[in-house]
């Protein structure tokens, strides 16, 4: 992967000698390829199952992921589950992951708030994501928010335009990209989180559409 794609300093700078998922899982934990590393708990790697073509990206780990080491198991996790559910998709045959492996947060009071990464931040994380792509190799690729659709897509795709459409990509063979779960969260009110969800459940259908159509082409 060419240098000058990446900040100066990246996760390239931590990349096992050969590549597989177990040994960027196990290098992942030892990145200092930006600042965030300082105040996380420890790296949030991509897990799931790694056969079914299935691929979800967030932006990164929350509060909870941070101390459990897992990806999407805090609230908007909880929220995920649910409509993966409701959509028709089984959790367990999806891998799930984020552009930005660690919890960037800043304090208030004795909570830990999500803080949106930054650019340069988002590029020298990349590095982890892109080789995720290239072991797990994902027929169906969704990404969940602006971060982690930008993080692959470009700065300038915006997913309140384009959510819920499939998306000419070279990334997998299907590419679609929503809204993030935590943004459902943060909705104004129940009726406004409602129709948030729906909308939600709705775009993920058309995933579960595909998948249950059997895109595995292997």
């Amino acid at each position: 992967m060419p240098r000058s794609l990446v900040s100066e300093r990246s996760a390239l700078d931590f990349f096992p000698a050969k590549i597989s998922y177990s040994s960027l899982a196990a290098a992942a934990r030892t990145c200092k390829g930006c600042d965030i590393y300082m105040n996380a708990t420890q790296t949030v790697f991509g897990e799931g199952d790694r056969r079914d073509g299935v691929m979800f990206v967030g932006e990164q780990p929350g509060d909870e992921e941070d101390i459990k080491g897992h990806p999407f198991v805090g609230p908007a996790g909880r929220l995920l589950d649910k409509a993966l559910i409701d959509a028709g998709i089984d959790r367990s045959k999806t891998y799930m992951t984020n552009a930005v492996k660690h919890f960037k947060w800043t304090p208030r009071g004795k909570r830990r708030l999500h803080e949106r990464p930054k650019s340069g931040e988002i590029a020298a994380c990349r590095p982890w994501l892109e080789a995720e792509l290239e072991v797990i190799r994902p027929h169906v690729l969704v990404f969940l928010g602006a971060t982690a659709a930008q993080s692959m897509l470009g700065a300038g795709f915006r997913v309140t335009q384009m959510r819920g459409k499939w998306l000419e990509c070279k990334l997998a063979d299907r590419v679609i990209a929503t809204v993030h779960p935590s943004s459902i969260l943060r909705a104004p009110d129940a009726r406004a989180r409602e129709e948030q969800y729906r909308a939600f459940v709705a775009d993920l259908a058309k995933v579960a559409a595909v998948v249950q159509g059997g895109v595995r082409l292997a």
